[in-house]
């Protein structure tokens, strides 16, 4: 069966599904082979839960007319996604970049949503299977589809562009994140550049901040919406920047109180406004958008437990965010300040450096408590007053249970795989 009679098929479904678990009624399934499950041997599953056709690649399993049989899913998925894009032939908004990005996107879809009935990306389903589940969820009903980018090597953005053929597109920044794929921050660089190169090729416009000279360079022959602190050739000049501990932002005569915490998250907001006043979104409209989110899943998240103020930033981290948020936390106007740091993932032959950097960036400051978790920054432990190493989250849980933590104001930072947020259960 071709991809056009794949995609009649598709369109008389209600929503597509690759996890029976999440399967609903009328759902168009597709069975994917990953690397510990096939997801094939779902297909009776699939459909006695309510599938109305499923995608199979291994003829072992096709029951009847409802079962697709295809030489590859995974393909097939990926094909369907991009038929589908260029059946529907909305404007797409396509965002990348080493941090930042899954906020970006939230906070570009509430602003756009003001105006247009927008859809973005679900949580971070932004990979090769994440981001065609994004596109397929689009319907005729879209006026503005949001996509994001996840990369951890070069070709992937690449890749990825060609199945969403974005007709704009955002780089948040170029930092050290995935530096074991993409073999260094040269290779960050020119992977996430390819969102660039994709855009050049097909005439679409990009959005460049003006703060970030990589993103400069790398834009000059692209058409650009720019936006910048203090920059009046800026398409958005933004006036003021604040974060004590929340962010505000002045721009066109408006203050713009977020609830998001830490300067880091400023670029994020200027990239929403300066998104909203391209897709010409009211002032207020921009204001009331971005004054009502309110951030969750672990991003930047002021917490009370009993007497003590908690920043959550735990879902995930590289050296470049790291360091931010470090920064960021020290010149908060506050006393008995904790810092709980977790491992950063993915570093590669430049994790142990990476690690001692973050650790090297306190030892100045002998009024922080600073607990270092995870076997990288346990092998660049050093003897200091204030310093605290464990090698493991239980060492470090076992030792929570003996202390009283009071009064304090607390940054909790670390990559996925740490689960940081497990702490909160000693507060």
């Amino acid at each position: 069966m071709d991809i056009a009679n794949i995609h009649n098929l598709f369109l008389k479904c209600n929503s597509v599904s690759i996890d029976t678990r999440k399967i609903q009624l009328n759902s168009f399934f597709v069975a994917i082979k990953g690397d510990n499950f096939d997801a094939n041997i779902f297909t009776k599953e699939a459909l006695e839960k309510g599938a109305s056709y499923v995608i199979i690649d291994n003829e072992d399993f096709f029951i009847d007319q409802r079962t697709i049989l295809v030489d590859d899913s995974l393909f097939a998925l990926q094909e369907l996604a991009k038929f589908h894009r260029q059946y529907l032939k909305l404007p797409i908004i396509a965002l990348t970049g080493s941090n930042g990005k899954t906020t970006t996107k939230e906070l570009i879809n509430v602003v756009l949503s003001k105006k247009y009935n927008t859809k973005a990306t679900i949580g971070n389903l932004n990979n090769h299977i994440g981001v065609p589940l994004t596109l397929l969820s689009f319907n005729n009903d879209t006026e503005i589809g949001i996509v994001e980018m996840g990369a951890n090597h070069k070709k992937e953005i690449e890749f990825l562009c060609e199945l969403a053929q974005p007709d704009y597109g955002y780089i948040t920044n170029f930092g050290k994140a995935h530096l074991e794929g993409f073999g260094g921050i040269e290779g960050v660089i020119e992977g996430k550049s390819e969102m660039y190169t994709y855009l050049f090729k097909n005439n679409k416009t990009a959005f460049i901040n003006l703060e970030d000279p990589i993103q400069i360079e790398k834009s000059k022959n692209l058409e650009s919406f720019s936006f910048g602190l203090n920059k009046e050739n800026a398409g958005v000049n933004v006036v003021s920047i604040k974060a004590n501990p929340f962010v505000e932002i002045g721009c066109s005569d408006l203050i713009i109180s977020t609830h998001l915490i830490g300067l880091y998250n400023a670029n994020n907001v200027n990239a929403a406004i300066a998104l909203g006043k391209y897709f010409e979104v009211e002032d207020l409209d921009i204001k009331e958008a971005l004054e009502s989110y309110i951030p969750e899943n672990n991003r930047s998240q002021l917490i009370t437990k009993a007497t003590n103020q908690i920043i959550l930033d735990a879902y995930n981290a590289n050296p470049s965010s790291m360091a931010v948020a470090v920064e960021n936390f020290l010149q908060l106007e506050n006393s008995n300040k904790i810092m709980i740091l977790g491992d950063m993932f993915e570093l590669g032959k430049e994790s142990q450096q990476e690690h001692k950097g973050i650790v090297d960036l306190l030892l100045n400051e002998e009024n922080v408590i600073c607990y270092f978790i995870g076997k990288e920054f346990y092998s660049n432990k050093i003897e200091r007053n204030n310093f605290y190493f464990f090698e493991n989250f239980d060492d470090f849980s076992n030792y929570l249970k003996g202390i009283k933590i009071e009064n304090s104001s607390i940054l909790i930072k670390g990559s996925r795989g740490m689960a940081l947020e497990r702490t909160l259960n000693f507060f």
